[in-house]
């Protein structure tokens, strides 16, 4: 006998918070979080495929969002940074493009300016960021250098005079094939540290081809970088950037970012999972009245309020300036570990239609392979923690 297809618009716990970690945000907070969930619904979410496959970014959502003007929620707004976290996690189960989007701008370019200009900088450049008038990148990796870009920047920086002149390459830049500003970090040829400098992209010398051919990500435009004797007045480089250690600043507050976007890809995975195993007829009965089926819905719900129990207590302890690096590597490792293991359980739930974009679950699945290696690959953030806790490095 076939069972009653439940309207999956009925469903309970529509918004995935299994654990009601929500209720732990302010009213005025809970409501924003609201306003850009209608948001993402009505602008990103409907176009989103659409641009993955075309592997173009949707330019015309920029001024839209700076109308939402969500920009810089807790340093500039004053938001907890478990609203910040939430919001993030809403931006990436709408389209984990977007959402690397407004990491790069709002999170690296925006948080190198934040932590490490001075105040006459800020001030200077700060307002355009903030209302998106002056979109940002953020250039640390490097064609030769990824984990181990701390101790092998290669591009260089050399003082003359009142300028700055910069040599390299970078690579995996998002944002920057249309930005009008980038941070770079460079290596002081005089002093051997890294050390941070904000570079109009219209400056002679410098240039940015797409990296094309993605399975991931494949709207957000991430490029090659290449600086030729790019020069860069003194008064553009930051002032508090000055040693690797500075740089570290700005990641461990954009890794705690990538967690929560680990988070989203989990809820993104058990909507779409959810949904088809409710509407999905097959033997007579929706997928959803078999057991093995309820099993890995289960095991998908089960991955995202583990990882958000883990977020939500890192986001208080950030609040209160508690939060370590370590913790915050713990944090990106583990969920997206178990983000992993929750995008393939959805992908083999949708069987054939998991491997095509029109049931979007293919596109989750693939951008998970990016949220997993940038902002420090598992092993080196696993590699970080066992620091911590043992007192001895494994990093060569």
């Amino acid at each position: 006998m076939s069972k009653k297809v439940v309207d999956v618009n009925d469903l309970p716990y529509a918004d995935g918070d299994f654990y009601s970690f929500e209720q732990l945000l302010s009213d005025a907070e809970r409501e924003r979080l609201q306003q850009v969930r209608d948001f993402l619904a009505k602008e990103v979410k409907p176009i989103a495929v659409d641009y993955w496959n075309r592997a173009e970014f949707p330019m015309d959502l920029i001024p839209k969002i700076a109308e939402l003007d969500v920009m810089s929620p807790v340093r500039r707004q004053g938001y907890s940074n478990l609203f910040a976290g939430l919001m993030h996690a809403e931006f990436t189960r709408a389209d984990t493009s977007i959402a690397t989007f407004m990491g790069v701008h709002d999170g690296l370019f925006t948080g190198s300016i934040e932590a490490l200009a001075s105040e006459e900088q800020k001030a200077a450049w700060l307002p355009d960021i903030y209302a998106m008038k002056k979109i940002g990148a953020f250039g640390l990796t490097e064609p030769l250098g990824g984990s181990d870009v701390a101790g092998g920047t290669r591009t260089t920086a050399r003082r003359e005079g009142d300028k700055w002149i910069l040599n390299g390459a970078k690579r995996w830049i998002g944002n920057a094939t249309f930005s009008d500003w980038v941070v770079i970090y460079a290596r002081d040829e005089a002093d051997n540290q890294v050390k941070a400098f904000l570079v109009d992209t219209s400056s002679e010398g410098y240039s940015a081809s797409k990296i094309e051919n993605k399975i991931a990500l494949r709207s957000v435009q991430n490029a090659d970088i290449t600086l030729e004797n790019v020069v860069v007045p003194d008064e553009f480089k930051l002032a508090n950037g000055n040693s690797f250690r500075d740089t570290n600043k700005v990641l461990k507050v954009t890794r705690l970012a990538v967690a929560w976007q680990a988070v989203g890809q989990q809820l993104a995975t058990f909507d779409v999972a959810r949904r088809y195993a409710v509407e999905r007829i097959q033997f007579g009965r929706p997928l959803a009245s078999f057991q093995l089926v309820q099993d890995q819905l289960v095991q998908i719900l089960g991955n995202a309020v583990a990882s958000m129990s883990m977020m939500v207590r890192l986001s208080q302890l950030e609040d209160q300036g508690e939060a370590k690096d370590e913790q915050s590597a713990l944090a990106k490792a583990y969920t997206t570990a178990r983000m992993r293991e929750s995008v393939a359980l959805g992908r083999s739930l949708l069987g054939g239609n998991g491997i095509v974009t029109d049931y979007e679950m293919a596109k989750i699945f693939s951008d998970a392979e990016a949220i997993y290696s940038y902002e420090g690959t598992y092993e080196i953030n696993t590699l970080v923690t066992a620091r911590a806790i043992t007192g001895i490095s494994a990093i060569v």
